[in-house]
């Protein structure tokens, strides 16, 4: 239980409470002084490697025995992110990196008053992982499987980092299965596959075309507006010529990362920004879409399951392209 004050910390004599802007706090007659109550700070540290989270198993009170997040109080002199580097390394043995600010939240606590929690989310850079300080156990735990967590902050900022990263994990998980759940050339040749690749093929003029018009104008793509003609037609070109061989079976997923981690590397050294080259890429998908509707190639004659599995086929490759060409920008 915490401590109350019933001396002046100058002089030593008795305090009182009374009340000041309607708050009743405790206040010295002698010295004519109040004495504020504030929120201590807290910092938690979540450092996720393969979608495992590092725990710390409390060794004192409060709860003694039980699991957080690499957390302890901040230092007088010390920067907020400073603080949390250090509590992580003095449980953990893990040097860490500031990613970013994720929750701030309140707390009141039985043995220290009011807190102000502040969790951050870090990266290793360096260190061994090695239980320190006040605790018992150090260990990465899965993300489904984490135990009762000792304080509610580190079980709200737990919830809201987990929610935040369910859409990319469900977009890599789609990446690291494609493999399965994409059939060999000989299963992929079906009459509408067969179909939409010669469209592309005969209307790649056509298409690509389009698609320079669009993105030599188009606000999101502004790095395109000043190059080349013959440039953008070769940009199109070349993947246009990788849906086809991804459509036709004859492109796996390790080739597409090869191509797009490598057009990462060059959408970057030319000094293009990751958004107008993710922009430019999807433009291609909307061309290639807008322009076999307006020729009515798709809707003669095709059986619903047919469309709904080439839409599929479509949404696996861009979403491999998406990511690897983001993969390869920030590898650069």
């Amino acid at each position: 239980m915490k401590r109350q004050r019933k001396h002046c910390l100058y002089c030593g004599r008795a305090t009182i409470k009374k009340y000041e802007d309607n708050v009743r706090r405790d206040f010295c007659p002698s010295c004519n002084s109040f004495f504020y109550e504030n929120p201590l700070p807290v910092v938690s540290a979540i450092l996720d490697s393969s979608r495992r989270i590092l725990l710390v198993k409390r060794s004192r009170p409060p709860f003694k025995g039980m699991w957080c997040l690499p957390t302890g109080f901040a230092e007088a002199g010390e920067s907020i992110e400073d603080a949390t580097l250090r509590e992580l390394e003095e449980e953990t043995g893990i040097n860490g990196r500031i990613v970013k600010l994720l929750d701030v939240d309140s707390y009141k606590s039985r043995f220290y008053g009011d807190l102000l929690f502040l969790t951050f989310v870090v990266e290793q850079n360096g260190g061994k992982l090695a239980a320190g300080g006040d605790c018992a156990q150090a260990r990465f735990w899965p993300v489904n499987k984490l135990p009762p967590l000792a304080f509610p902050p580190n079980k709200r900022a737990l919830d809201a980092y987990i929610k935040s990263k369910r859409d990319y994990w469900a977009i890599f998980d789609s990446i690291e299965r494609a493999d399965e759940k994409t059939p060999s050339p000989k299963i992929t040749k079906n009459p509408l596959t067969r179909r939409l690749v010669n469209f592309i093929l005969k209307n790649k003029e056509d298409i690509i075309n389009q698609w320079m018009e669009d993105v030599a104008a188009n606000p999101s793509t502004a790095e395109y507006h000043t190059v080349e003609s013959r440039t953008l037609y070769n940009i199109c070109d070349r993947i246009l010529s990788q849906i086809t061989l991804w459509l036709g079976g004859l492109h796996d997923v390790d080739r597409v990362k090869s191509f797009y981690t490598k057009l990462g590397h060059e959408r970057k050294a030319s000094g293009f920004k990751i958004s107008g080259a993710l922009s430019a890429l999807s433009l291609i998908r909307k061309h290639i879409w807008t322009f076999a509707l307006a020729q009515d190639a798709l809707q003669k004659n095709l059986e619903l399951y047919m469309t709904f599995e080439l839409q599929r086929q479509m949404t696996i490759f861009f979403d491999l392209a998406t990511f690897y060409l983001t993969r390869g920008y920030e590898d650069f």
